[in-house]
């Protein structure tokens, strides 16, 4: 009801004009009396104009002006008003669709409220009464991101809760039927495996009993295989924080989250007080009809308190809470544990974008709409409501209905998307430069990952460093007077945009002298997969060729005496995107050799053929520095040669005079398919982008006693040994859910290398989904089925020689579970790509 209806009616605190009802003349007189004070008021309070007018509209109702920060509210002549009429239609046409009974909307924009109204009614069963904007809706799945998500992260921000810890490390009864290693972190972001609810049938009434229920689930896939939406897990979550903090779950939000935000007309179980201005729901299984009473029958049955359902508030208070989080917490929450809840934290490569609780982009996520960026979060409730909160452009959308009632036959799923993108279009959302590139970097195209909707391939046209160094005149080899004396350690990947090799192009450039040339492994012509690689002398141009590869230290490493005879040395190798790939260590030793030399070094940069938005992989240990390891790295880093130059450079404080000529048209996303250019094999057994895909994984078991398909048609696609069960091991991993790949079991003999002549069983790796795809974690997972499966043969100790990162060699050894060892190793991924982000030439 408006306000002037209530001034009119005489009733709350427009009361004063009212007489004793005893009195039959001022019965007659009462109504014309109200009219009276209630014109003269809006005579006299201007602002009352607009409440009049709104009070008065058919289609809805509208809160009066208040200011921004008491009761959220709005004119009906602001410009936003009027900008965001559109959104009326939608929702009225909803209503006479019958997919709702009516809504309570709640826009906030920079900091204030701009719009609030009510549309329809918010009972059409038993009677029908009319929607008003204090209605109190039962929120569904909402109250898991509103309390339970909240909850457990205030107790993370207080050390109580670590989100990678095992679930069962606070609640021991949680660890049966294969849940040891289901971490809190799954559970937050339906990664766990559970199935998506306890069963109904078995009649059980009580917290306790669902708890035991939902302690004793045996989980449906993997954990962390795949995503699951389980109500399940914000049972489990709710149970964990009243064993954590020693209260109910109940008390516990309204003492930390609610109290502190002054929502007081946010809880669990609503008085009786509260009963008239509730929604109703629908009628439960005995025909009654459902009215503060919790919708969700396990929740029901719990008592209507469980983390995942049972919460009722207002479009009000979720103002209040929407804008606390806008705010960086608002109080409840510091501002670094609202961005960590709110971006992505699911399974790196996962297609589906959760935050801690909340959505971000996932199949769920339609209340959205078209317009609103990714890098914003929110949640839907099965009754009928949802809230959707954009901090690029500081933006919150709350549509609270009732959809389900009178019998559950309605639905607002297409609504809330339709109003997200009308109030998207009529605010014409901007964000700054810098808000763009914020939610851009979550995920856009370039560092993406795998988003439901981010692009995943495209048809560039990408120029390496040499075809720029030719476009440009070759400006940065110029001097003054003479020629520039250089040399370059280039092989057969060295070619230009006409497939002419670096080293004609850079011996005919003019100003230039070419007098030496530096091969690395595999020689210059990249056919040689042997350690005895000597110097020799170029048939073309009669330049000489130094090795730089060979069994030694030294060998690897550029003659100081033969750079001091130079100005500069040109780098064009294109590299694998894997860490323990040769050509890095090799860039490194140069970046070393020129600096002591005095010289520059000028890296003509090519694409990561594997992408350049993909960081994966346990963070190299300090001080296990060697030929396939030359810095604290990931296996699969992201980064371009030219980029891993600038942070060897820097981070190694080795000072080298460096140029870095980049690429033109490469984007951080590009797989080598998408730049247009002619794939060279950079090594004899990296044949195509799908093997370089598999190659940061398969290659970091190469080093034990296992074939990897060296010495077939298909290196990195295979693993196999004579001592393996194929059947069996392919068996295992398809059953693991091992994102992006599916194996079939193969027997095969290799020509070369390890079990040459030998035949072996084992595994076809097939890549299903590259942008979904893990490659270092599929690593680990291979190695912990080898050992589970064939502990007295197989080798695992050398895998170090790759791995160079101890915690993980040793919880391999301790059998943890490989999803579990991922996430561990993601505390020292974050910060490595802080590191990385200084000297990425590419956004």
């Amino acid at each position: 009801m408006s306000a002037l209806a209530h001034l009119v009616r005489g009733r709350g605190s427009w009361g004063l004009i009212r007489q004793g009802p005893g009195s039959p003349r001022c019965g007659r007189m009462r109504p014309l009396l109200h009219v009276l004070f209630a014109l003269a008021l809006i005579l006299w309070f201007p602002d009352l104009r607009a409440i009049a007018v709104a009070g008065l509209r058919p289609s809805g109702q509208t809160a009066a002006p208040v200011p921004a920060s008491s009761k959220p509210s709005m004119s009906q002549s602001s410009p936003a008003a009027v900008r965001l009429g559109a959104v009326d239609s939608v929702i009225q046409q909803a209503i006479a669709d019958r997919n709702i009974p009516g809504a309570v909307l709640v826009v906030g924009h920079n900091g204030a409220v701009i719009y609030h109204k009510a549309y329809g009614n918010r009972a059409l069963e038993p009677r029908r009464e009319a929607m008003t904007l204090d209605t109190v809706f039962d929120l569904a799945s909402l109250t898991k991101v509103v309390a339970t998500t909240t909850a457990v992260m205030q107790l993370v921000e207080n050390g109580k809760v670590r989100l990678n810890d095992p679930v069962a490390k606070y609640l021991p009864e949680f660890a049966q039927n294969g849940k040891e290693d289901i971490t809190v972190r799954q559970l937050l972001t339906h990664y766990s495996g559970l199935a998506p609810d306890i069963d109904l049938t078995p009649e059980f009434e009580g917290k306790d009993a669902a708890y035991r229920m939902a302690f004793a689930e045996t989980p449906a896939q993997a954990p962390g295989s795949a995503f699951i939406y389980s109500d399940t897990n914000f049972i489990v979550l709710g149970a964990l924080v009243e064993r954590v903090s020693g209260e109910t779950l109940d008390a516990y939000v309204t003492k930390h989250i609610f109290g502190p935000l002054k929502m007081t007309r946010t809880r669990f179980l609503p008085p009786a007080a509260w009963r008239p201005k509730i929604a109703p729901t629908e009628y439960d299984e005995h025909e009654h009809m459902l009215r503060g009473v919790v919708h969700d029958p396990r929740a029901r049955r719990m008592g209507g308190v469980a983390g995942h359902a049972g919460l009722f508030s207002t479009g009000d208070d979720l103002a209040k809470f929407a804008q606390a989080l806008l705010n960086g917490g608002g109080g409840i929450l510091a501002p670094v544990m609202v961005e960590k809840m709110t971006q992505p934290e699911q399974p790196p490569a996962a297609p589906v974008l959760r935050g801690f609780g909340w959505d971000i982009d996932s199949p769920f996520s339609s209340n959205r709409g078209d317009l609103l960026p990714v890098g914003s979060f929110g949640h839907t409730g099965w009754t009928g409501t949802s809230m959707w909160i954009d901090p690029t452009t500081e933006t919150y959308i709350i549509l609270l209905t009732n959809a389900v009632h009178p019998r559950g036959k309605g639905s607002a799923i297409a609504l809330r998307s339709k109003v997200a993108t009308e109030v998207a279009a009529a605010l014409n959302l901007t964000p700054s430069e810098k808000e763009a590139q914020r939610w851009k970097s979550v995920t856009g195209y370039n560092e993406a990952q795998s988003a439901a909707r981010r692009m995943n391939v495209r048809n560039g046209t990408v120029k390496t460093g040499i075809d720029v160094l030719e476009e440009h005149g070759f400006d940065v080899l110029k001097v003054s007077e003479g020629k520039k004396k250089i040399g370059v350690i280039t092989n057969q990947t060295g070619l230009d945009a006409e497939g002419r090799r670096t080293i004609d192009v850079l011996a005919q450039a003019p100003g230039v002298s070419l007098d030496a040339i530096f091969s690395p492994e595999h020689g210059v012509t990249g056919t040689l997969d042997t350690t005895h690689v000597g110097n020799t002398t170029d048939a073309v141009t009669s330049i000489p060729v130094y090795s730089v590869y060979g069994g030694t230290d030294a060998a690897r490493r550029p003659s100081i005496d033969v750079l001091k005879t130079l100005d500069a040395v040109v780098f064009d190798i294109q590299d694998a995107g894997a860490r323990f790939y040769t050509y890095e260590t090799t860039l490194g030793y140069f970046l070393e050799a020129a600096a002591q030399a005095g010289i520059e070094l000028i890296v003509l940069d090519r694409p990561n053929p594997v992408t350049g938005s993909f960081v994966q992989g346990p963070v190299a240990d300090v001080g296990k520095e060697n030929f396939t390891n030359y810095w604290t790295v990931p296996p699969r880093h992201g980064m371009t040669v030219g980029e891993l130059a600038k942070m060897f450079n820097a981070e190694r404080n080795i000072n080298a005079k460096l140029t870095v000529v980049p690429m033109d048209g490469w984007q951080r996303g590009d797989w080598f398919d998408s730049t247009g250019l002619v794939w060279v094999n950079p090594s004899p057994n990296l044949r195509s982008v799908y093997e370089a895909s598999l190659y940061p994984g398969v290659a970091l078991i190469e080093g034990t006693n296992v074939s990897v398909g060296r010495g077939t048609d298909s290196p990195f696609e295979l693993l196999g040994a004579p001592w393996m069960k194929s059947k069996e091991l392919a068996a295992y991993l398809n059953g693991r859910g091992i994102a992006g790949v599916r194996f079939v079991p193969v027997t095969f003999t290799p020509t070369s290398s390890n079990y040459s002549g030998q035949e072996c069983q084992g595994v076809n790796i097939i890549l299903t989904d590259r942008n979904g795809f893990d490659a270092p974690e599929l690593g680990i997972e291979l190695a912990a089925a080898l050992r589970k499966f064939y502990a007295a043969d197989f080798k695992i100790e050398k895998i170090q020689d790759l791995l160079m990162n101890q915690n993980v060699y040793d919880a391999l050894l301790a059998g943890q579970d490989p999803r579990r060892i991922a996430q561990d190793w993601q505390e020292g991924l974050e910060k490595f790509e802080k590191v990385r982000e200084k000297y990425l030439i590419y956004k």
